[in-house]
């Protein structure tokens, strides 16, 4: 922006100086030969009386050595002689005398006024009145650099002025720039101080009315989350109570495990929802993936065996048959176990909830390169629309629109990406890849 209003600033001035520089300059040359010429006029005329009075040689070079022009006045005397040398041609000279009129004509090395003076007897003498070339431009140039300079410092004037009133603009600018990514990076202190035109100042103060709003908008959202977290532990306590009644039966086991987790997802969402810092991101966590990346490394076989080992019971039950295939090779990922087991339960989940009982399902573990890949097939009726299934809160199948893009969202964490295309087995494919962690390239899983 400042090298903009410089520009302008260079070339509005830079016109106007321009507008003006020129006919200035040649008025300067006019009034320069205007003086010379006007000078030499009078000299001619100051010698006019004496010709009046007497046309003898030694008379008139007299009078022309007094006037101090000895050099730049002749006279031509009516028997046709001259005092001096000429510098206008014989044409323009016999010209004054015939026609008895006044002449200005251009020599090759200057100027020439020609002043005729009728004597006696009908005799004519011609005065010259010479100027040189030098003496018409006199002190032209050195006017010309004058008003160049003048215009030059106008113009870097001006310049100046713009880049200081564009450096206060960019700089109010750039005040609101970095407080705009500091608050998308979750930084909810910053303000600005409202500086710069009025345009600028207003939209600081808007800014910080915003930060404002935002602060207090994350505050409900924290404890609104805090509360409804709070209030599952009513339900939750009632199936432990139905738990205890069930004995120690298997399915009763089952239902404490998959309570406890729930309380623990609870315990772990209420603690985010009360960190002021972790608040700023809570929009986008509502599940473990939040601290996807930032956990212990895990292996992606084994969460998912463990998972598959919670999903088969209900597998059974529904008479799904389930397929599986793990590569023997390590596949460490910079998940948590929890964040990943989260990622498993929502692509297994699916299939359970948009799938019909006795749908087959298969899940297979592949490491390539330096990417490791959970693929999820189907029997089901496949996904019609992909985009529409990866899009945030977008339900195509009555759910609530959130696993897809979680899992998707933990991908792009871990530098994968999520994919939904057509199984072999004739319904949804969804393959989710993430980056590989470092680990011993040799090491074989048990």
């Amino acid at each position: 922006m400042r090298r903009a209003l410089a520009g302008i600033a260079l070339a509005v001035t830079s016109m106007v100086a321009l507008s003006f520089l020129i006919p200035l300059a040649l008025l300067v040359r006019e009034q320069a030969r205007d003086r010379v010429t006007t000078a030499a006029e009078q000299r001619a005329s100051a010698l006019s009386p004496v010709l009046a009075l007497t046309t003898r040689r030694a008379d008139v070079q007299q009078a022309v050595a007094e006037l101090g022009s000895s050099d730049q006045l002749v006279v031509r005397l009516p028997d046709g002689g001259f005092v001096g040398t000429p510098h206008a041609s014989e044409e323009a000279l016999d010209r004054a005398v015939r026609g008895r009129e006044t002449l200005a004509v251009d020599t090759s090395d200057g100027w020439a006024y020609l002043q005729p003076v009728v004597l006696r007897g009908e005799r004519v003498a011609v005065v010259e009145a010479y100027v040189p070339a030098a003496d018409l431009t006199r002190g032209v140039a050195a006017s010309w650099g004058v008003m160049a300079l003048l215009a030059l410092g106008l113009v870097g004037g001006s310049v100046l002025v713009a880049d200081r009133l564009g450096a206060r603009v960019v700089r109010s600018s750039r005040g609101l720039k970095r407080a705009s990514l500091a608050l998308g990076s979750g930084d909810l202190d910053v303000r600005v101080e409202p500086d710069g035109p009025p345009e600028l100042q207003e939209a600081g103060v808007a800014f910080n009315t915003m930060a404002d709003r935002v602060v207090d908008l994350l505050a409900v959202e924290r404890e609104l989350v805090a509360d409804l977290s709070h209030r599952l532990r009513t339900p939750l306590t009632a199936l432990y109570l139905e738990a205890d009644r069930m004995g120690t039966t298997p399915s009763a086991r089952r239902v404490t495990e998959a309570a406890g987790q729930l309380e623990n997802e609870l315990d772990s969402i209420i603690a985010a929802a009360r960190t002021p810092l972790a608040s700023a991101h809570l929009g986008g966590a509502g599940t473990g993936t939040a601290g996807a990346g930032t956990g212990k490394p895990c292996d992606v076989a084994e969460v998912v065996a463990m998972r598959l080992e919670f999903w088969s019971v209900l597998a059974t039950q529904q008479e799904r048959l389930c397929e599986r295939s793990f590569t023997p090779r390590p596949t460490p990922v910079a998940f948590s176990e929890d964040d990943l087991a989260a990622v498993v339960d929502a692509l297994i989940g699916n299939v359970f909830r948009h799938t019909p009982q006795g749908t087959a399902f298969a899940v297979r573990v592949e490491r390539q390169g330096r990417h490791v890949h959970l693929t999820v097939d189907d029997a089901g009726p496949g996904v019609a629309d992909p985009g529409a299934a990866l899009t945030r809160g977008v339900s195509v199948g009555g759910s609530t629109g959130l696993g897809l893009d979680i899992v998707a969202r933990a991908a792009r964490t871990a530098d994968g990406e999520l994919t939904i295309s057509r199984a072999p087995l004739g319904g949804a494919r969804v393959r989710v890849s993430f980056a590989l962690a470092d680990a011993p390239e040799g090491a074989q899983r048990r």
